[in-house]
């Protein structure tokens, strides 16, 4: 009776940790997060994206989403980082860099807002954009090649950024309070996607201000996001424009960047400070820089995507 009384009660402590052990694992496995499956695993890899659809934003801005290999996928692209897409046109390879409007955040596609660049439109560019009118020639089901994360930037969060002079250059790391940043035409999206980085982030106190410049109002690419972030992030976002040339009922600024508007509408040249800068290489190069350095902003205090 006492061999069958202790047989008893070891078979029951035996199931009973066999039970709690099972549903110890079993509670770890249901939380343990399940790793990313991530499409940009080798920056030299081109991963071919099939167009699932395009949007007509204006007469000539798209948006075209992509699929990534499965639902699940995200496209893991660093804030700070653009993608290269490549195609052959015309019997050669064409590749051109382009900052996602959608962020890891989004599973299963990758989004690009792309201002097309017609043919003849332009008599300084009178054959247009080879890349931008190659995507407009898309249709839904064509791929086109991907490549990346590349880029000499990168927002770590909280106000840290590593950076590159150069390619051949080893990162330096810095850290800013206030962001000034400068965008020219299609140059606002690299700075739409740290903005968003930033606001979704609770404990990421730095402060953002965008200075963004068009030739004309309907020229302004993805005015309502930026305005509806505004809107949600008053305190820590200021949103300004300055067109070429402005209807009558223009509430902004008119005219090429100058030290007024930077000085009124971008945090001041403080060690803690910082200016980022995207958009046509003349914007930069004599409205940009010029009346950076007559504020007194150091070149250590600016990145040029």
């Amino acid at each position: 009776m006492a061999y069958s009384t202790t047989a008893a009660v070891l078979v029951t402590v035996g199931v009973v940790f066999v039970s709690t052990l099972g549903f110890v694992l079993g509670a770890y496995l249901l939380t343990k997060k399940k790793p990313k499956l991530v499409t940009l695993l080798d920056p030299t890899v081109k991963y071919p994206l099939r167009l699932i659809d395009k949007e007509v934003i204006s007469h000539d801005t798209r948006k075209f989403r992509f699929a990534l290999p499965t639902p699940e996928h995200i496209l893991g692209l660093p804030v700070g980082k653009h993608v290269y897409l490549s195609a052959r046109i015309d019997g050669n390879i064409v590749v051109r860099p382009y900052t996602p409007v959608s962020s890891d955040d989004d599973k299963g596609y990758v989004d690009l807002v792309v201002k097309i660049y017609f043919k003849n439109m332009n008599p300084k560019f009178p054959d247009g954009g080879k890349m931008s009118q190659y995507l407009e020639s898309l249709k839904i089901g064509d791929v086109v090649d991907f490549r990346g994360p590349g880029g000499l930037l990168e927002y770590k969060g909280q106000g840290k950024f590593s950076m590159k002079p150069d390619k051949n250059s080893p990162a330096e790391e810095k850290t800013a309070k206030s962001l000034g940043l400068i965008a020219g035409g299609t140059g606002i999206t690299p700075m739409l996607q740290l903005v968003r980085a930033i606001m979704k982030d609770p404990n990421d106190k730095t402060t953002c201000s965008v200075l963004f410049a068009n030739q004309t109002e309907k020229d302004i690419l993805l005015k309502d996001e930026l305005e509806e972030i505004q809107a949600r992030y008053p305190d820590c976002f200021k949103l300004w424009f300055t067109v070429d040339r402005a209807p009558s009922d223009w509430e902004y600024s008119q005219g090429f960047i100058n030290a007024d508007m930077i000085r009124e509408h971008l945090p001041g040249p403080d060690d803690d400070n910082m200016v980022l800068i995207c958009g046509p290489p003349p914007m930069i190069q004599f409205a940009c820089n010029p009346n950076l350095d007559k504020l007194g902003y150091r070149q250590s205090q600016r990145f040029t995507f």
